[in-house]
């Protein structure tokens, strides 16, 4: 997203991009923490992670990869399952907790984009703003669901696993993000990411815009 920023030559989406990029990385953390201290892990809390506190969850390279490509990720949530009642479903769950924070994120900026639109407002500074909002979290919770160790979607694969497979699978973990590295380099993955993102977008503004039309419609 940056790259194209910089050749578009107009830097003034830089003054919004970098910060949508740290709320949605943040809360994303944030939110991974709070399920697993709901669901009995307090490590999150002890390391001091439900914290709104960027410094605490950005990480340089994911924080990098998400400016340059749209795909990203800050520092892991770091969960002890065995304070966890049910491990590989709570784990599952705490995956999950962080893309879907983001797609709420994602629709509630959506909402904001679409009314944006109905004021007249829209082309303006924000909403090109509330666009980069949409689609960051929207490129956040896709990439991170993709079913690939250390990803949050794999821990919801893993949870379907029988458990002589569990443990074994989320191992893979210190070599997964070469992999998906090396991937996201070659362009393996840009097709799907792409179309997801997209049809995410086209589908979180179209849920959006129906009744803001017509309360926009009925009161003007």
């Amino acid at each position: 997203m940056i790259l194209d920023v910089i050749k578009s030559g107009n830097f003034l989406p830089l003054l919004y991009l970098l910060p949508i990029v740290v709320i949605s990385l943040t809360v994303h953390e944030l939110c991974h923490g709070l399920a697993s201290y709901k669901l009995g892990d307090d490590t999150a809390k002890q390391q001091g992670r439900l914290s709104l506190n960027p410094l605490k969850h950005i990480d340089p390279v994911g924080f990098l990869a998400m400016l340059l490509m749209g795909f990203g990720w800050a520092k892991p949530v770091r969960v002890d399952l065995r304070n966890l009642k049910k491990p590989k479903r709570d784990f599952a769950l705490t995956a999950v907790a962080g893309p879907f924070s983001n797609l709420i994120l994602a629709f509630v900026f959506a909402i904001v984009y679409v009314i944006l639109f109905y004021s007249g407002l829209w082309g303006t500074w924000g909403s090109d703003a509330m666009y980069y909002a949409v689609i960051v979290n929207i490129g956040l919770a896709v990439f991170n669901m993709l079913p690939f160790p250390p990803l949050d979607g794999s821990r919801l694969v893993a949870a379907f696993l029988p458990d002589r497979y569990y443990i074994q699978f989320l191992r893979l973990e210190r070599y997964g993000m070469l992999v998906v590295l090396a991937l996201l380099y070659i362009g393996v993955l840009d097709g799907f990411l792409n179309a997801a993102v997209t049809g995410i977008f086209d589908l979180f503004i179209s849920i959006a815009e129906a009744p803001i039309r017509a309360i926009w419609q009925a009161v003007f």
